[in-house]
């Protein structure tokens, strides 16, 4: 065994890490030569067979079959990071991923009709309201599905959805729509979710069999349904459409878990108050519009994306965002459906599309993206 100095080893690892440093810049300076070529010759960034000719060489050089391994991890790194570094050298020269969207001082709502799902007194309404007044032209459909193809369509200006619960999560069939639809997302708002029992005027806890609410709300109340286990659930389409079916049918043995307000507004009676587990439930909703617009105040940019079906494909993407010093807020996958077991990824990031890092990460994954898309900037 040999007799190592742990002092002198070290020595002579920062010797080699200081030629290492040195050849690494040379390398970025050659990178950025590489990224001027591509641009000047409509050339990609990302060259996907050079990258695997080149790493199959580097590997050849190793003299180990550790060596071997380390060598393609080291140099699959290095060639990443070149690759960062050259779109921040095209975002440099004006290259952009901006989808489109334009910059404006402020959303035009004059004369805007906006449209919500579900029935007046539903949380939708609710945050309809609190973002565009209390005086504003709204109106409602059945469906989040209609929400968006009123906007599409062109007789709503904006649509309002529901698009993430603090404790229930995602709105998962939002996250659909929003690939649907060639609509934007313009604003958010969020609204405090206060469930209550409601029942007929004439009713009582102990009459109760059946409750009946959106399945989001059934969850949210999941703590107090369990202290009664011998009621029916029933699911529907959201929580002040269950209040007026209750009216509507007028059987003292229902109740609908929905807010005090839509219980004001079909004249029911409050069984049991903020029944909520959570005190602090908390929904997102989206504000949608047709025209891929943003403002100087924005401060989220949502994304939708889709990855080469390989391994790390995933982690590349998201090394954008890293490399860029840009802070990611919520991702969000959904299977494809034409595609068994692939997914497709929806990313919320902090920032807007002025700043030159989100562009500089954004380059990189529409590059490197199967698919890629700007959902809205807010």
């Amino acid at each position: 065994m040999k007799n190592l100095d742990l002092q002198e080893i070290r020595k002579q690892i920062d010797q080699v890490d200081s030629q290492l440093a040195a050849l690494i810049e040379q390398r970025m300076r050659l990178t950025a030569d590489v990224a001027e070529y591509k641009m000047q010759n409509g050339k990609e960034i990302y060259d996907p067979v050079r990258e695997k000719e080149k790493l199959a060489s580097v590997r050849a050089m190793a003299k180990t079959p550790f060596g071997e391994i380390a060598m393609g991890e080291i140099f699959a790194q290095m060639m990443t990071i070149s690759r960062r570094y050259q779109y921040q050298v095209l975002g440099s020269y004006g290259n952009k991923a901006d989808g489109g969207f334009k910059l404006v001082e402020n959303l035009p709502t004059a004369g805007a009709r906006i449209v919500y799902q579900g029935v007046e007194g539903a949380y939708s309404h609710e945050a309809a309201l609190q973002v565009f007044g209390r005086d504003a032209d709204v109106y409602n459909v059945p469906a989040w599905d209609d929400a968006m193809k009123e906007v599409a369509e062109g007789r709503a200006a904006y649509a309002v959805l529901p698009i993430e619960n603090s404790s229930a999560g995602a709105v998962i069939d939002n996250y659909d729509l929003l690939l649907k639809y060639d609509n934007y997302i313009v604003a958010e708002t969020e609204v405090s979710v206060n469930h209550a029992l409601l029942g007929l005027p004439d009713a009582e806890l102990s009459d109760i069999k059946t409750v009946i609410s959106h399945p989001q709300a059934l969850m949210q109340c999941s703590e107090f349904l369990k202290e009664h286990r011998d009621w029916k659930q029933i699911q529907a389409e959201n929580t002040a459409g269950a209040a007026k079916r209750i009216l509507a049918d007028g059987d003292v043995t229902q109740a609908a878990i929905a807010s005090p307000k839509a219980g004001e507004i079909y004249g029911l009676k409050i069984l049991k108050p903020s029944i909520n587990h959570n005190r602090t439930n908390t929904t997102r909703f989206i504000v949608l519009g047709k025209e891929p617009v943003y403002r100087l105040d924005a401060r989220k940019v949502s994304v939708c994306f889709e990855t080469p079906h390989v391994s790390g494909a995933l982690y590349n993407m998201l090394g954008h965002f890293i490399y860029n010093h840009v802070n990611m807020l919520m991702i969000q996958s959904r299977p494809i459906l034409e595609r068994n077991w692939e997914y497709r990824f929806f990313l919320d990031i902090e920032g807007s599309l002025s700043d030159g890092p989100v562009q500089n990460a954004l380059l990189g994954l529409k590059s490197e993206a199967v698919f890629m898309r700007i959902l809205g900037n807010y």
